[in-house]
């Protein structure tokens, strides 16, 4: 009999909330705590659970004993998921999109414990509604569950594997790139030169002198004035 590799890997826990709550009795309140706990081999197996007990320690234990219960492979792309959705359960919505190498687990809270023991290394992930942390982590675990691998599209469509993925894009040749860099650029008119002859200096202004007095002839009249007679 084979033994599962997937199974036999040690499963690691981690507690997402504690709360305490109360019921009220006729006697008074009644108070327990709740657990939330995300359960994963940090490979590409994960689950959520929640359990409620007296005690904090048998609260967790329940909890982690319906995680098991709820363990589900998560579909990747090397170390990201294979497309980008939309997970939602009631008024949480959590956005999960796929993001290139070296990006890391770009997200908080519950959300970032599930992804990290799903195995997921590189993504890119938001809240859209409530931060209640069940709902965002239901919503989470939603999102992960309807993640699709190109082997099942391809398989529903009958197609091949490289019909299904979207077409890389081609790199651009140099001289593409030279002349797209030269369409974006403004054109500018070029400068005229300007020669030593156009740079023509305004003429001063003479200003008339006007402490001079009026019966004082023009420097221009040479007729001398008359003479007066002599007695």
């Amino acid at each position: 009999m084979g033994i599962n590799v997937a199974e036999s890997r040690e499963l690691k826990e981690r507690v997402v909330e504690i709360n305490r709550v109360a019921k009220v009795v006729k006697g008074g309140r009644r108070f327990s705590f709740t657990a939330l706990v995300v359960i994963g081999d940090e490979v590409d197996r994960v689950g959520v659970g929640y359990g409620k007990a007296r005690e904090v320690p048998l609260a967790i234990s329940k909890a982690v004993d319906d995680a098991k219960k709820n363990l589900f492979t998560v579909p990747k792309h090397g170390q990201t998921i294979t497309h980008e959705i939309l997970g939602e359960f009631g008024a949480a919505r959590v956005l999960l999109r796929p993001a290139s190498e070296g990006t890391g687990v770009i997200a908080g809270g519950g959300v970032r414990a599930v992804l990290e023991l799903g195995g997921i290394h590189d993504i890119l992930a938001k809240s859209l509604g409530t931060t209640n942390p069940i709902n965002m982590l239901k919503a989470t675990v939603d999102g992960l569950r309807r993640l699709r691998r190109p082997e099942e599209v391809a398989r529903t469509r009958g197609l091949t594997i490289s019909q299904v993925l979207p077409v890389p894009r081609k790199p651009k040749e140099p001289a593409e790139e030279a002349s797209d860099a030269h369409a974006e650029s403004p054109a500018q008119a070029p400068e005229v030169p300007v020669t030593s002859a156009e740079r023509i200096e305004s003429p001063t202004e003479v200003i008339p002198d006007t402490s001079a007095p009026l019966d004082v002839a023009a420097p221009g009249n040479s007729e001398a004035p008359p003479e007066e007679p002599t007695a």
